[in-house]
């Protein structure tokens, strides 16, 4: 099998299917953008505006990207139109380089913390439960032993959700009654996982944002509690993002980063969107590294996410 960077065969025809819908938009609305024109010059520059903006980047971003361009231009005096992809690729990885989207290794922990604590977070419906079943399989799948902790006590179904992930991936789970402190839970969580030798402990999270205070309250609560058990927890404080919402993924972002301090994303459901481009002003806007990224709804969908990779499969003209 040939491997890419620290991806497989598989993984890499996972990437380019997921980021199908993306691709072809993207790429279909800047072949349009350079039809007919040999050179990159002002009016194309517009057009590319346009493409970025229209494919969920960001305002921001874009003109990040346009500038990175322009300057290229002036250096080089001759730009051509066919080299347009392959200069948005390179400057896009360079951008997301910059702004500490790192590539992960592998599905690895660091040995000085155990149990290493991630504390999810993020809004109804984007998948949390879900990503944090995926996360639990895939350090199953490589020799960690996982605890889940139902700190979500406020919705009936996030904690049946849960329960079922925990038994369909093998691992224990402690949870408490409907309505109970979640700082209880995560308390409980941590002590059992702690004495019974845990490498990783995922906790899940209420998302309600329509009270910042109370959010931030009880986030806060969780984490002063946590270090009772452990000092340092959370390890990891991971805000999973819907990748369809587009531009609202990136506005949940902001809201979540004011209350709490994110350390990591996880953006789902790019598979079957268009508004895949969403990963890449996102990482830029807020500075924090996507670690996870979600192409489907198997087991093995999540995908630790590298940054080349991804970008590589964005622009790959052999893909469409």
């Amino acid at each position: 099998m040939a491997f890419f960077g620290l991806f497989g065969k598989k993984e890499k025809e996972t990437l380019d299917q997921g980021l199908e819908k993306t691709k072809e938009g993207m790429l279909g609305r800047l072949a349009r953008a350079v039809a007919g024109k040999s050179k990159v010059d002002e009016e194309v520059l517009d057009d590319l505006e346009e493409v970025l903006i229209t494919s969920d980047v960001g305002v921001d971003t874009t003109l990040k990207i346009i500038e990175r361009i322009e300057a290229r231009v002036a250096r080089d005096k001759y730009v051509s139109t066919s080299e347009l992809n392959a200069i948005l690729r390179d400057e896009i990885s360079r951008l997301l380089a910059e702004n500490n989207a790192v590539d992960n290794g592998a599905w690895s922990l660091p040995e000085s913390h155990k149990p290493y604590v991630i504390l999810v977070v993020g809004v109804n419906g984007v998948g949390k439960t879900t990503t944090i079943g995926k996360l639990a399989h895939q350090f199953k799948q490589s020799g960690k032993k996982v605890y889940l902790g139902a700190a979500d006590t406020f919705r009936a179904a996030a904690v049946e959700q849960l329960t079922i992930w925990s038994e369909r991936v093998g691992v224990p789970i402690v949870k408490q009654q409907m309505g109970s402190d979640p700082a209880s839970v995560a308390f409980d969580t941590l002590s059992s996982a702690k004495a019974n030798g845990a490498d990783v402990v995922l906790i899940d999270t209420a998302g309600r944002l329509h009270n910042k205070v109370g959010l931030m309250n009880e986030l806060k609560k969780i984490k002063d509690v946590m270090r009772k058990v452990l000092p340092d927890a959370p390890d990891e404080v991971l805000l999973v993002l819907d990748g369809s919402t587009g531009q609202n993924a990136f506005e949940q972002a902001k809201q979540f980063s004011a209350v709490t301090q994110i350390t990591s994303l996880a953006i789902t459901k790019l598979d079957g969107t268009a508004k895949g481009g969403v990963v890449i002003g996102i990482s830029d806007q807020l500075k924090v590294p996507v670690k996870y990224i979600g192409l489907g709804e198997g087991m093995d969908d999540l995908q630790l996410f590298d940054s080349w990779q991804f970008v590589n499969s964005l622009f790959d003209e052999k893909k469409i």
